[in-house]
């Protein structure tokens, strides 16, 4: 299986001449991953992967969620259950049932992703189907046996010169601590999450709080001693080599409580009587919060907005979070993120990336935010749009208004470790094409797509997240 040298550029010579001349500009770039979600144990341990299905598979929703829309258990897929409902164990049975089904990814990202993954990562000369299933399935498992698979191997052969994972406000960080301890060079620095602790109406809300007080020696009792912990926490996570934080809210909702406020809401969800609206208000103020926080202790600020969370309460209830049932809702920002710009928007100590899964927001709201508040950065495109059209769609539609340079270059938000130099590769490989229809159009020139291309590949992300 060769992968074509010219792929995703534009069939028209004169844009694809040029795409090709940005591209091999960039295409060895280090790989700046600022936000994603691969585990630092893994990089900790640097045990080799267990197998295909291990590395492909369970720890990819974007392929599990594509063949439960196709009528097929979660449970035959391995999905491991909260509720102890038995799930496949056999890995190669699970391998198999992917592979009779690959052909549903025509012209998905996925499928772009898992061609480079397979072809240039690991060798595989053919097309997954049915037939040569077990035959790949070997090859694979007989190159992640081998030294130069393991995690740091495939981390330095990627060329990966940061990555960012994603960890709970009461995490220890102890893989974080176990790869300093090390001696490895490799560059894993956690990211501040704190949404088990901001969303007071969800179910392990208590338990969240008092994991919050063991870890910094005293009870949280009070709104003021919840905000102390929150500060020492960040402080813990700077030490650790942190440089931003993360929350995923439904709604850019933002409002300041008073304190009086602050402290009844807080009350209330510590007897169980916190109403919808007490939540809502609750993470409106903590947006504010964490932007305060983030003026005094230079973290960068980012927030994900625009995912209803598990879709499917039955799935939910089975298997828990993160397993492919967030579906995008309509979103505003205009109205809601205006008392914290009104605040904090001009202070050149803030940086706030935004990110949204509501593609109608981009021009209309987003771009003349970002094109206009000196603190706001626009992230890059997320989740289902980070695909070829949906990284058009992106450039399209905030370029005019916001430039490039109030955005950070591009996140690959992965859980599948080999799938980083994939998503990597065909962001720069979309966004030379983009710059060279706007050289071909006359509306940059030459020079300055140059520029641009190394911009948007690695020195605004470096920039943004002070890398």
């Amino acid at each position: 299986m060769i992968l074509p040298s010219d792929r995703f550029f534009d069939s028209d010579p004169a844009i694809r001449s040029l795409a090709r001349e940005l591209y091999q500009q960039v295409k060895d770039l280090p790989i700046i991953s600022p936000h994603g979600h691969i585990e630092a144990k893994i990089l900790a341990e640097n045990q080799p992967f267990p197998d295909p299905t291990a590395l492909f598979i369970l720890p990819d929703h974007y392929i599990y969620r594509l063949l439960y829309s196709q009528g097929i258990p979660l449970e035959s897929l391995g999905i491991s259950t909260l509720d102890g409902t038995s799930v496949e164990t056999d890995h190669r049975k699970i391998w198999q049932i992917f592979a009779d089904n690959y052909y549903l990814f025509a012209g998905t990202p996925t499928s772009l992703w898992l061609a480079y993954e397979f072809s240039e990562v690991f060798g595989v000369t053919e097309k997954l189907n049915s037939a040569n299933a077990m035959a790949i399935y070997d090859h694979l498992q007989n190159q992640l046996q081998k030294p130069e698979f393991r995690p740091r191997a495939l981390y330095e052969r990627f060329n990966i010169e940061v990555l960012t994972s994603t960890d709970g406000a009461t995490d220890s960080l102890k893989y974080h601590r176990q790869i300093k301890e090390s001696g490895w060079k490799g560059r894993i620095i956690p990211c501040f999450r704190p949404d088990a602790l901001f969303n007071l109406n969800a179910a392990g809300w208590h338990r969240e709080i008092e994991k919050l007080g063991d870890v910094v020696g005293y009870e949280i009792n009070t709104y003021v001693r919840f905000i102390d912990a929150i500060e020492n926490r960040r402080e813990f996570y700077k030490t650790m080599g942190a440089v931003s934080t993360d929350q995923g809210v439904e709604s850019a909702y933002t409002h300041r409580l008073s304190a009086r406020e602050a402290e009844e809401i807080f009350q209330r969800a510590r007897n169980g009587k916190a109403s919808a609206e007490d939540a809502r208000l609750f993470t409106a103020n903590m947006l504010m919060e964490m932007a305060r926080m983030s003026v005094a202790d230079g973290l960068v600020m980012q927030i994900h907005v625009g995912a209803l969370r598990n879709h499917n309460l039955r799935n939910f209830r089975r298997f828990g979070p993160d397993t492919g049932a967030d579906i995008p809702v309509r979103s505003e920002f205009t109205v809601n993120l205006s008392e914290l710009l009104n605040e904090y928007g001009t202070d050149s100590r803030l940086t706030l990336v935004v990110f949204t899964l509501d593609e109608s927001t981009y021009s209309r709201e987003l771009a003349p935010l970002a094109g206009y508040y000196p603190a706001m950065k626009l992230g890059a495109a997320w989740w289902f749009h980070d695909s070829i059209q949906g990284m058009i769609h992106f450039r399209e539609m905030v370029t005019e208004t916001a430039g490039f340079y109030n955005t950070v270059g591009f996140t690959d938000d992965t859980r599948s470790f080999p799938s980083i130099p994939a998503r990597h590769d065909l962001c720069r490989r979309v966004d030379s094409n983009f710059l060279a229809g706007l050289v071909a159009r006359h509306i940059i020139d030459l020079d300055e797509a140059h520029v641009l291309i190394r911009a948007l590949t690695y020195d605004l992300a470096k920039k943004t997240y002070k890398l």
